[in-house]
């Protein structure tokens, strides 16, 4: 599928702000006063730039607010609540931290709803029976991992976040191995979409289209092998492999104040980056099925 700019952001920066906003709630000597605050801002910043790039996705913005209305159905729209629930729930803890009194269960409450809230961005593409690579249990607890690993980076747990950036990175290399075989595991061909499949083995006479339409534009996208791998390679290093380097040299060695916190940072946005390349994969490796009339299997 075509990688769209808006739906990199999105994922990546929401799941750092609700990743962060998960290990504020469960913290059991939370921050407060200021340093409170600036935790909240920054996780507040992340969640909700990533939540207004999904708008730009939409076909018809103006028609957002109506996505809560389908949260029986949609995953989108329990995603959506979901964002809403955190944040009101993240907001009241955070006024509790900053007068100095928190309220650790109402962070709990918290942690999970945003827990919650990465689940069902997740599911959005998991639930989709057409995209044999998405429709599998492993793209939530991939998503999960993710915010985990970066919102440990951010709140400053080291420890935790470099066993969630090993863990991160040997489910990443998995998924892409794994998911290199699920379209032809999902035996979806153009006999059984047609329904001819007891018959034999149909062949389109003439192509479908004259030119390019929306299905081409956006549902059937192929990277070449060779750049996968490459891609891969990069989104590995800098997501996890640069930052576990990181995390190690904080912890084990004598560094001067000045020097920790550059160490720090580049983790970071070596971390950020290497998000961005591996959602850039994740949408552009997902093969739709509507790509078997187009010619792209």
């Amino acid at each position: 599928m075509h990688p769209a700019p808006s739906l990199l952001v999105f994922t990546t920066l929401s799941g750092l702000g609700f990743g962060l906003l998960f290990w504020l709630g469960i913290d059991l000597s939370p921050p407060s006063g200021w340093t409170a605050f600036a935790f909240l801002a920054l996780a507040y910043a992340l969640a909700l730039a990533g939540l207004a790039a999904s708008a730009f996705h939409l076909g018809h913005r103006e028609r957002a607010l109506k996505a809560f209305s389908q949260w029986r159905s949609s995953w989108l729209s329990r995603e959506a609540w979901a964002a809403v629930i955190t944040l009101l729930l993240g907001g009241g803890y955070g006024l509790t931290l900053l007068i100095g009194t928190p309220v650790l269960p109402l962070g709990w409450l918290a942690a999970l709803a945003a827990l919650a809230t990465v689940t069902a961005t997740a599911m959005i593409y998991a639930q989709l029976k057409t995209v044999p690579r998405w429709h599998h249990r492993s793209t939530p607890a991939l998503f999960l991992s993710y915010a985990l690993a970066g919102g440990a980076l951010l709140a400053g747990q080291l420890l935790a976040a470099l066993v969630l950036l090993t863990l991160t990175g040997a489910l990443q290399v998995w998924v892409w191995v794994d998911g290199d075989s699920r379209f032809a595991r999902s035996a979806s061909t153009l006999a059984s979409a047609t329904g001819l499949e007891p018959q034999g083995t149909p062949r389109a006479l003439f192509a479908p289209h004259t030119g390019g339409n929306y299905l081409t534009r956006e549902m059937v996208f192929v990277v070449a092998r060779r750049h996968a791998l490459k891609l891969r390679i990069i989104a590995l290093l800098l997501a996890v492999l640069l930052p576990l380097a990181g995390l190690l040299a904080l912890l084990l060695l004598s560094l001067p104040g000045a020097a920790l916190h550059l160490l720090a940072l580049i983790s970071l946005v070596s971390h950020v980056a290497g998000v961005l390349v591996s959602r850039w994969l994740f949408f552009a490796e997902a093969e739709h099925v509507v790509g078997l009339y187009y010619g792209s299997r």
